[in-house]
Parts: C-alpha cells; structure tokens; sequence
C-alpha cells in the first residue's frame, strides 16, 4: 500500500475517478461568474516513479495532495538533493469532435525529502501547466521516460475509449524512445 494512506476505508473507488463531465454554467448569459476559471473537468493523477504507480489526488487542485501535505517548499532545489521525485499530472476531460477524450494533459515536477520535510516546486509552473491543460495543450515532453510510460500506462488503462478518442500529440508524447 502506498505511503500516503487514506485514512477512511472504502474511499479507494473514489479516489480513482476522474471529475465527471458537466455543461458550463455560464454558457450564454454573460452574467456573474464569465471569466472565471472552472476546474470541474480536471483531475490531478501524481505520478510516483519510484513505487512505479500512479493515483488521482483532489487534493492537489489546493496543494493539499498526500505528497504534498506537512512539505515546506521552496523554489530552490538544492535543498532537497535526497527528495524523491513526483509528478503531478494535471489533466482535463472533455469532448473533441463530440466524442470524450484526454483534452489538455501537462505534468509538473515536485521533488520531496519527507526525512526533512522540506519539497522543491516551481509554483508558477503548476499554475502554467493546469492552464495549459485547460485550454487543451499537452506538455508531457520534459517528463522523464519512466514516469511517462506509468502516465501512459495509467490514461490508457483508466478508459479505453478517452485514450482512442485523444489527439495523436498527447499519444507521440508519451511514445517511450
């Protein structure tokens, strides 16, 4: 069982599903709430290469995740020289050509010492890489190949049809060398 334990039993099956497709509701009116940002179609999946899995976490929308949790961070690597690296996929839901798919999928790094409890992130980084997602862009290339091939591993066997239905950028980007 991974190191990050959920304390409830039973919360597996949720813990391992994707954010469900809704309509917008500002489609049209033009009211309160226009411009503002909706994550409703987008689910966190952190990437561990070194227990080789993957796993959805809500509570990285917040930076609240399990890896995250009791992590001071810094932007400065060095500090964390014995940190295990951990990748949080940012990925959004939605539909293409009518049909759903993986719509936006950008990864970013978080390196963790829990020894020191100390972490290494870029923040502004994550912000970029879930507004990338949103808008329907993947940025997976400076991923390393193990942590790719668990992504890949992970979308394809999550659903088979979102796998089938995404864009062959998202498919050549995970394609290990």
């Amino acid at each position: 069982m991974s190191e990050f334990n959920n304390k409830e039993e039973g919360t597996d099956k949720k813990k391992n599903q994707f954010t469900i497709l809704k309509d917008d509701a500002t489609d049209g009116h033009g009211g309160y709430g226009v411009g503002s940002i909706s994550l409703e179609n987008m689910t966190p999946v952190i990437i561990d290469p070194n227990k080789e899995e993957a796993f959805v976490d809500m509570g990285a929308l917040h930076a609240r995740s399990a890896v995250e949790k009791r992590i001071r961070f810094s932007t400065d690597r060095s500090q964390v020289e014995n940190g295990k690296l951990y990748w949080i996929v940012w990925i959004t839901v939605d539909y293409r050509g009518g049909n759903p798919c993986y719509y936006g999928v950008a990864g970013s790094e978080v390196v963790v010492d829990r020894e020191i409890r100390r972490g290494y992130k870029l923040l502004p980084e994550h912000v970029n890489h879930m507004d990338k997602s949103l808008k329907g862009r993947f940025a997976v290339d400076h991923m390393d190949d193990k942590s790719k091939q668990i992504l890949s591993d992970y979308l394809r066997n999550f659903k088979a049809e979102l796998w089938e239905n995404t864009n062959q950028e998202l498919k050549d980007s995970l394609e290990i060398k």
